[in-house]
């Protein structure tokens, strides 16, 4: 196979990934936008939609770093890929059976430990695949995801607005929809890399360098802040209030996808060429000024403007924090990296959901919103400080 030849099967490789992506997060994003709902449906409050949505993040990200060495110990890729992508699908049809919220927090934590299996595997493919163009690499597939999160928001929004379809209904037709996921997925090209039987946890995570350790240690701090999504969707829909207060939070959804979606390649381009530094603090940065908007504001109008905000933060920070950690990582335990980086980030996730919680239910929703601004605007200023 010559150069060109196999360039060619690289690009392929990260075309199939983004519609494996894009399928699969069209069943997600029929699930997300009425899981907070389906919570306080089932008799959970502030504090459980903070649980759930913290112990969804954290249990998937812990995973990550172990399937990450595991798939550089091995040498393989996609046997990890299928896998998660598997299970996600399997508990996806569970949770439609869900009778309390503690069904809720075990079948819906469950589901994302098929993201803990795949997604360290699955990016370093990404991360190989262009490696002269990472962001724009990472950009397309998240632009890809999202358009597939567009797609599943707006298919919600119509089932349950237009066709009076119930939660269980929406979330059963979201499981089949994930198995459909597997089929492009079985056409991608094994990426190997060199096995390394000898490669213990604890030498993979020596060898990541101090300059990663110290970038991790920035993005846990953001992360801390960016509690999970589901504390907006609340805030607009009980600011709204009543059945069109939970159908407008779901178009609210679907502006928040497409200005990730829109934003993601632009923003990955961007910091192939002027660096991911100043465009991550630029995104931290924005991110605290969207949650003090969330706090000051709560008309339909200015959820508009804020939900738009929060999709080109997400545009700006989801892909290039992974392209920075593949630039600061050695091929061989770029997998190990990037799932360390993964579970830093789940490790904050449940405190970060939690204290939100604690907030939002116990002070207003005001404090939780602003508890995230101030550290978003902390790991701008940190890592602005930071060479």
């Amino acid at each position: 196979m010559n150069r060109k030849q196999r360039l060619s099967g690289l690009g392929v490789n990260v075309m199939l990934l983004g519609i494996v992506s894009l399928f699969n997060d069209l069943s997600s994003e029929m699930i997300m936008p009425i899981l907070p709902l389906f919570i306080v449906s089932l008799g959970g409050a502030g504090m459980i939609v903070g649980l759930v949505g913290g112990v969804r993040d954290s249990l998937s990200s812990i995973l990550k770093v172990l399937c990450g060495w595991w798939s550089d110990r091995s040498g393989k890729r996609k046997a990890f890929v299928a896998s998660g992508y598997f299970s996600s699908a399997v508990f996806k049809l569970l949770l439609a059976f869900s009778q309390t919220w503690q069904h809720i927090l075990a079948f819906s934590g469950l589901e994302r430990v098929g993201k803990g299996l795949r997604t360290a595997a699955r990016d370093a493919i990404i991360s190989d695949s262009m490696p002269e163009q990472r962001g724009k690499g990472f950009g397309i597939h998240r632009a890809m995801d999202t358009a597939g999160a567009i797609l599943g928001s707006l298919f919600v929004f119509f089932l349950y607005h237009n066709f009076n379809w119930g939660f269980r209904d929406i979330i059963l037709l979201a499981g089949g929809v994930a198995f459909i996921s597997l089929i492009p997925l079985s056409f991608v090209k094994e990426m190997p890399a060199r096995p390394r039987p000898d490669l213990s946890l604890n030498v993979g995570l020596k060898e990541i360098s101090p300059e990663l350790r110290r970038f991790i240690l920035i993005a846990a701090l953001f992360s801390l802040g960016n509690f999970s999504y589901m504390f907006f969707l609340l805030r607009a829909g009980q600011s709204i209030g009543g059945e069109e207060g939970a159908a407008l939070s779901i178009l609210l959804y679907v502006l928040f996808n497409v200005f990730y979606s829109a934003f993601a390649v632009p923003f990955g381009i961007l910091s192939d060429r002027i660096g991911r530094r100043k465009v991550l603090i630029t995104g931290y940065a924005l991110f605290g000024v969207t949650a003090l908007g969330f706090a000051a504001f709560s008309s339909f109008y200015a959820f508009i403007g804020l939900f738009a905000l929060y999709g080109m933060v997400n545009a700006i920070v989801d892909g290039n924090q992974r392209a920075f950690v593949s630039d600061l990582s050695g091929k061989e335990q770029r997998a190990t990296a990037l799932g360390t980086y993964h579970t830093a980030m789940g490790l904050v996730a449940l405190p970060a959901s939690l204290i939100a919680g604690g907030l939002y239910e116990g002070v207003g929703h005001w404090a939780a919103f602003i508890y995230g601004a101030v550290l978003g605007l902390a790991a701008a200023v940190v890592f602005a400080l930071r060479k």
